[in-house]
């Protein structure tokens, strides 16, 4: 269902959303029929795939590019899916995790592209198998970096690589192990230093809002290396002593995050950004933007937070089916899931129909004579790992839609 390239799109040719275009749910808000038939076929040939041809290049631990994401793979599975593989998913997540485990090295503490990811994964993997002490020895390695990760001024706050990656790391252990493994108090201490590397940057830059980050000297604003992404995981912390803290300092920068965006809905992905109105992609524009905007609402309550998603929303709808391919960061299968972000905070069915429609176009995998990326079997930047996982996504709990 796409046609010529537009500029760093396919020009989007299925019919925008009407009341009767959804696919058929039933009383459980489950999807029915040819499109459910279709997505289990195609997870079911790009597992085959991925099992036949992904490997361990000994080199590249991270879940963005390398042994991890496969290892979060089959974690997923397991927490999604039990008794269907029983516990074969973990072993096989830990037979990605073991090569590695031993060799970590670097000075990225970040969960996606560092060494936090694979221990936590790891961390979370023994614990479902009921190794609880292998289990507390990887968090206690998780936990024994954010020393450094706070006193660090080396160390940038962005999500991929720095900070705002650490902490989601926590957040992901306390999400999975429970509050009285990773205490609050650590949390606590990592948005602290966020917190006052921002409001440092923002004085010495003279910005009028109270936080401010640059990466290699320049000041992003998508969810990979920017504002987008730090301010999305800050907003997920549950501490209420954080918690009034980051709502105080956030929301005067969201507000002017909302002056810089284009007519279009889509949003720069710098200050001063060469690029323009052009990059509609996960990492770097509207799609990124959409789950801070999103979760901005749910927690200030502000409508115009929730009107910027859904302008976020329209251009990603229209120029969001990527030449780029499929992958996560910057591809179709990550702009599907801003829409099932979207949809799961509103219930509104035209953003189930666009994450339908954008999963349908990366059911086609490989028919579309997009780029192939360098890692083409990588969770974020390869074209089949990340059209199965979003594509999981949609069966989870028997393709229940999140309600």
């Amino acid at each position: 269902m796409s046609s010529p390239i537009v500029e760093r799109s396919f020009r989007n040719t299925f019919p925008d959303f009407t009341s009767d275009a959804l696919p058929p749910l039933n009383k459980n808000k489950e999807l029915e029929g040819d499109f459910q038939s279709k997505i289990l076929s195609a997870i079911e040939k790009l597992l085959n795939t991925l099992d036949e041809k992904a490997e361990d290049d000994g080199k590249d631990y991270s879940i963005y590019t390398g042994s991890s994401g496969h290892a979060l793979l089959h974690l997923h599975l397991y927490m999604n899916f039990p008794g269907v593989q029983d516990q074969a998913d973990l072993y096989k997540a830990l037979n990605w995790l073991k090569p590695i485990l031993g060799r970590l090295k670097g000075s990225k503490p970040s969960m996606l592209c560092g060494i936090s990811g694979p221990l936590a994964i790891a961390a979370v993997v023994y614990d479902k198998l009921g190794e609880k002490k292998i289990s507390g020895e990887y968090v206690a390695k998780v936990l024994a970096l954010c020393e450094e990760v706070c006193n660090d001024f080396s160390i940038p706050d962005e999500l991929l690589f720095g900070r705002a990656g650490y902490l989601s790391a926590l957040l992901f252990l306390q999400q999975h192990l429970g509050p009285q493994v990773i205490n609050n108090s650590m949390v606590v201490k990592v948005v602290d230093a966020i917190l006052v590397s921002g409001q440092d940057l923002a004085k010495r830059k003279h910005y009028k809002h109270p936080l401010m980050y640059e990466w290699h000297d320049k000041a992003y604003l998508g969810a990979a290396h920017g504002l987008a992404g730090i301010f999305f995981i800050l907003l997920q912390v549950s501490d209420p002593s954080a918690q009034k803290q980051i709502r105080e300092f956030v929301k005067p920068c969201v507000d002017y995050m909302l002056t810089l965006r284009f007519a279009s809905g889509n949003c720069p992905s710098s200050l001063e950004s060469s690029s323009g109105d052009k990059l509609v992609h996960w990492c770097h524009g509207a799609p990124g933007w959409m789950y801070m905007l999103v979760l901005a609402f749910k927690i200030f309550k502000d409508m115009r937070y929730l009107e910027a998603a859904k302008d976020c929303a329209k251009v990603t709808w229209e120029r969001g089916i990527l030449y780029k391919g499929y992958g996560l960061c910057h591809g179709t299968a990550g702009n599907a899931y801003s829409f099932l972000f979207l949809y799961k905070a509103t219930q509104d069915p035209r953003y189930l129909y666009y994450a339908c429609k954008f999963a349908e176009w990366c059911c086609d995998y490989g028919k579309h004579g997009c780029h192939t990326p360098d890692r083409p079997y990588s969770l974020f930047e390869g074209k089949l790992f990340s059209t199965l996982h979003v594509l999981l996504n949609f069966i989870i709990q028997r393709l229940k839609v999140y309600s």
